[in-house]
């Protein structure tokens, strides 16, 4: 049941990734020839040459990388809740989920983490257990899933709540909220203009506050479907970097 949620127990969050490099043509040849195989089936019906699918990249662990997660929590559950974001960001991919790992660490003592995402169990979750491995980092508890059993995964993914059991049923943050009367998250930039932020305009703040946006609403979704009130805007903290 959602509502059987324990709030005071969930860390929402969401990742931004961008391509490994910023052009095919940097790839080594053995990458080159990987990625090469990986494009031959057209992905959702996308074709072209591997170099003008490039750009798709940060869409997976094997070929792309992180360069912010958001994180939030409520830091108070009573009516009006307030909700605090902090963001990781940047070029050091290993600073970056270190630091995650850090809070996860500093996670309230003695109450069972729970994460939740729009879309995690196929996207977020996986792709910052991947990383992790890639660049020798320890896998935190939450994220370290080999071998438990479905209702031992601490995973709350609003997408597949919104499932209602379908198999097959795809929707996106954007709509979701828009649906449900929430902000819209997407009001400056989408998650396939990251790539171009990132490499060309080298704003890593713009993202991390579109990420820190999708935090939010990730939050603001669960609340709406638990029937409850959604946080005031003027409720909601960002902890800046110090």
């Amino acid at each position: 049941m959602i509502r059987d949620i324990k709030l005071e127990n969930v860390l929402f969050l969401d990742i931004e990734t961008v391509p490994l490099v910023p052009e095919y043509r940097m790839l080594n040849d053995h990458m080159k020839a990987l990625w090469d195989k990986k494009v031959a089936v057209p992905v959702k019906n996308e074709e072209g040459l591997p170099e003008e699918l490039w750009e798709r990249g940060g869409l997976y662990a094997e070929f792309g990388r992180i360069i912010c997660i958001s994180a939030g929590i409520f830091s108070s559950l009573e009516q009006p809740r307030r909700f605090r974001i902090k963001s990781f960001a940047g070029d050091d991919e290993a600073e970056i989920l270190d630091g995650f790992s850090g809070l996860l660490k500093k996670f309230r003592s003695g109450r069972e983490l729970i994460l939740s995402a729009h879309n995690g169990k196929e996207f977020d979750f996986p792709f910052m257990a991947r990383r992790m491995i890639v660049l020798g980092l320890p896998l935190p508890e939450v994220l370290n899933i080999a071998g438990k059993k479905p209702w031992e995964v601490n995973f709350v993914d609003t997408m597949e709540l919104w499932k209602f059991g379908a198999y097959r049923h795809y929707i996106s943050l954007a709509l979701m909220a828009e649906i449900l009367d929430i902000p819209n998250p997407k009001d400056d930039i989408d998650g396939s203009q990251v790539g171009k932020v990132y490499y060309e305009d080298k704003d890593i703040e713009r993202i991390a506050r579109y990420c820190e946006k999708d935090v939010l609403t990730v939050a603001q979704i669960l609340l709406k479907l638990r029937g409850e009130n959604l946080i005031p805007e003027e409720n909601v903290e960002v902890i800046e970097n110090t």
